[in-house]
């Protein structure tokens, strides 16, 4: 069974679809929210096949110099694929917004969330 780690904010209908094609989910947090495991410390044990979240979640610390790139960064080390989502006319945007975060993440339309989360998980 494939695990989908996401951040507050990721659209409950596509995390209700997923779970009836039984990939589990597990919520995470940025830190700043509590919403459930703190992205930073996620490690292998996890077994998080893919990440999901709104760009909004992994911006939020950078005025106190902490940036995606470090939020995320046990998640890269563990090789674990991860989904932005970004409404498409916006992805410009939030390339120059992420910087050299944006070689670590892929964006995502909302619209496209759900097909990419099952190909990315080869559930089709």
């Amino acid at each position: 069974m494939a695990t989908v780690g996401y951040l507050e904010g990721t659209d409950p209908i596509v995390l209700s679809r997923l779970s009836a094609r039984r990939v589990g989910t597990l919520p995470l947090s940025n830190g700043f929210d509590n919403h459930g495991k703190f992205i930073g410390s996620v490690t292998e044990r996890d077994e998080i096949d893919l990440i999901i979240g709104p760009l909004h979640k992994v911006m939020r610390t950078q005025r106190q110099g902490f940036y995606p790139q470090d939020l995320l960064g046990s998640c890269t080390d563990c090789q674990i694929p991860i989904l932005i989502i970004v409404p498409s006319q916006d992805h410009m945007a939030a390339h120059e917004v992420l910087g050299q975060a944006s070689e670590i993440m892929t964006l995502v339309d909302p619209a496209q969330l759900y097909d990419r989360v099952v190909a990315l998980l080869n559930l089709a």
